[in-house]
């Protein structure tokens, strides 16, 4: 199935690398107009090549942003609303996970880790309303992880600030729904980065193929696909929850674990 999206305006938080710049090059794909924001300058001009290069006739914005920052997303909105005219779509992607356990977790870590999680999605959200309030086909989509149904010891302060974060997006989509704003997310269990290509390259010699290795430690890991996701496939998830292809849905979750979830349902 096709959709066309020419005229609609899409925004991705964290939209440099990984899951948000294929959920970008989606809605470019689709005829959409695009924002994305970063908080690293020399990601978001990678980004913008990248896209740019396969999308050279589509409306492209690209923004430095601190999702944690309210002044930097204020201003981010600004701009974005200036330049397009308006939002239909907005991605919460932004945010990352923190290795650590319960008994080295220190409350700085804490408080850190439950800012991310929550203002991550607050401001942007909050920033984005009232133009979002305009749009016919208005839909907020939120990455989050399997880790906020399924809390693991190893990631203690995330695992706890996702089910914070799951919460706080379920509440959302029921406060927003009158205003005609869906509000979905996505559980990702584990998917293929930056990260596992750095701790694959510090192995030491004699290490079997990247690709080899990588089935190894989903097998480990016990998914039951046996193998890691992949950023496009987490996309396809945001892209369908970000347009009317899901016009009927708010208040919900896609599973995207490779049958790594033990919930039924």
């Amino acid at each position: 199935m096709k959709i066309d999206l020419t005229g609609h305006t899409a925004v991705v938080t964290g939209g440099t690398s990984g899951i948000g710049l294929a959920t970008a090059s989606l809605f470019l794909d689709a005829g959409a107009n695009v924002a994305i924001c970063g908080r690293d300058q020399g990601r978001l001009d990678d980004a913008t090549a990248a896209l740019t290069a396969d999308h050279s006739d589509r409306p492209f914005l690209a923004v430095p942003c601190d999702v944690l920052d309210k002044d930097s997303v204020a201003k981010f909105t600004e701009t974005t609303v200036e330049h397009f005219g308006g939002v239909d779509t907005l991605i919460n992607n932004a945010g990352q996970a923190r290795v650590s356990k319960y008994e080295d977790t220190s409350d700085e870590a804490w408080r850190e880790e439950l800012d991310l999680k929550f203002f991550s999605v607050l401001h942007p959200s909050r920033a984005f309303q009232p133009h979002l309030e305009k749009s016919d086909k208005a839909a907020i989509a939120c990455t989050s992880s399997l880790i906020a149904r399924q809390p693991e010891p190893h990631v203690v302060a995330t695992s706890a600030a996702r089910a914070g974060q799951l919460s706080l997006i379920h509440s959302m989509a029921r406060e927003l729904a009158p205003k005609n704003i869906r509000v979905n997310s996505i559980l990702i269990g584990v998917v293929e980065s930056a990260q596992w290509q750095r701790r694959y390259d510090a192995l030491p010699d004699g290490k079997p193929a990247y690709d080899d290795w990588l089935k190894e430690q989903a097998v480990a890991k016990g998914i039951p696909l046996g193998r890691f996701g992949k950023p496009e496939e987490a996309a396809r998830a945001l892209f369908f929850l970000g347009t009317p292809l899901s016009s009927y849905t708010t208040g919900s979750t896609i599973d995207l674990s490779g049958g790594l979830s033990r919930h039924v349902g």
